[in-house]
Formats: C-alpha cells, structure tokens, sequence
C-alpha cells in the first residue's frame, strides 16, 4: 500500500499535456516533515528526455522512460532537490546532471556522492535552449532555486516556491503545521520561513517574469499541481508580495 500522504500510482508516467508527464513518488522525510515527491519529464524535439527533481530510482519507471525517448538530462533544481540524482546517474552514465546553485556544496557537507556535470544558470544551455526557458530566482542567499516554464505546453515547473499540501492526505498534527506555515491546498504558496529569507523586491520581480510567460498549468514537487488558471494562481500564491 503506498503510504499516506502519496499520490498513487507511484512510479508510473501520467501524461499532463503533449510531451510533459509526471511520475509520482514515495514520501521524503525532510526536517521531520514527510514530504510527497513528484518529478517532471519533458520530451524533448531531439526526443532526449529532461528529468525535473527525479524521484527514487525506480527500473520498472526507467523501463518507462525509455519507451517514450533518451533519458538525458538529469535536474536538481535546488539545493533540497538531489537526494536520487546520483542513483539515476549511476544508471545512466551517458546522461548529463544539472545541478542549481548551492546543490554541489550541500551534497558535500553532507558526505553525499554526486556527480555535477553542469550547472544551472539564468541562460538554458544549447540542449534545450529552444524549448524551455529557464532562470535561477534571486532574493535568497540560503534558497536558489532554478524554475523553468516548457514553452510548447506552457507548462511551468516549480520546485519549493509553491508547496501545495493537501489536508486529508496528511495526519491531523501535519494538518496544523501546514496551515500555520501557509502551504495547505487550496491556499499552496512559498512556506512561511522560506519566505523570511527572501528580499520582497527580488522575489516580486522573478514572480512577474513567470506571470509574463503566460503559463497554462503550474507543476510542482509537493502537494497538488495546478493544472490551469495558473496566473491567477501565481498572483494568489504570491500575494504577500503586493505585485
């Protein structure tokens, strides 16, 4: 049975537009705190596959994977966000690894092994350039989270910006602690401490970037995705910015 808190069936490809799919996986403990994990794929026009935040390595979901493509880039997007990079690296050596600011130096301090081919910046590299554009939110010293929007699906995918909890997923306790911290569905948004360590100006000015990119749907890592009025859900989210 997959724990609570999941979204079943885990380890499985469910289609979210033309070339875009999620895979659903098991929960992370992070600070005491357990947290459902949700990759992103994106087919490529070269047919390489573009992993989001990949989940626990699974070979059954990379017998899946490649059924409908090349598993070649490999994205941890924050420096929460690599914990399987190696494991999918190990599985796929030709594939590339793309890691945010700030991933590299947290595997370190933690004795993680991680292979860092690439890192993230404000430019998308050549490989997908075309496709998907990409920037690397400032504001924050401690959180550096590179965001990413798939031109073709207007699809844009976030990682920790939004956290969107469902409450009768969660136990009663976790239930408290997410409407406290301001990311409990149908009101998801950036946690609450994570929000402290932001400067206002900086922050307002990457989130009007996203609204002008006009996205369709919002992905995201935690909790339920969004999967249209995704303007209105930027500027809901992010109300405390007064854009």
């Amino acid at each position: 049975m997959p724990a609570e808190g999941t979204y079943p069936p885990l380890f499985t490809l469910k289609a979210v537009a033309r070339d875009v799919w999620i895979a659903d996986g098991p929960i992370i403990d992070l600070y005491r705190m357990p947290f459902p994990t949700r990759m992103t794929v994106i087919r490529l026009g070269s047919g390489d596959l573009w992993l989001h935040s990949p989940i626990a390595f699974s070979a059954d979901l990379l017998e899946a994977l490649q059924e409908i493509g090349r598993v070649r880039h490999l994205i941890a997007p924050n420096w929460l966000h690599y914990a399987y990079l190696q494991d999918w690296a190990d599985a796929l050596p030709a594939a590339l690894t793309w890691v945010a600011p700030g991933v590299s130096q947290r595997a370190a301090d933690r004795g993680v092994r991680l292979r860092a081919d690439h890192l993230l910046t404000d430019a998308a590299p050549e490989a997908w350039a075309g496709e998907i554009a990409q920037m690397i939110v400032p504001g924050s010293r401690l959180h550096r989270e590179a965001v990413f929007f798939h031109r073709p699906s207007r699809s844009l995918i976030l990682t920790d910006l939004i956290e969107n909890f469902e409450a009768a997923r969660l136990p009663w306790h976790l239930r408290i602690v997410t409407r406290v911290a301001g990311n409990q569905h149908p009101d998801g948004s950036m946690p609450r401490d994570l929000r402290l360590t932001y400067d206002k100006p900086a922050l307002a000015g990457a989130v009007n970037r996203m609204i002008a990119w006009e996205p369709d749907r919002i992905l995201i890592a935690h909790g339920r995705w969004y999967p249209g009025r995704a303007v209105a859900e930027l500027r809901r989210a992010f109300r405390f910015l007064d854009l």
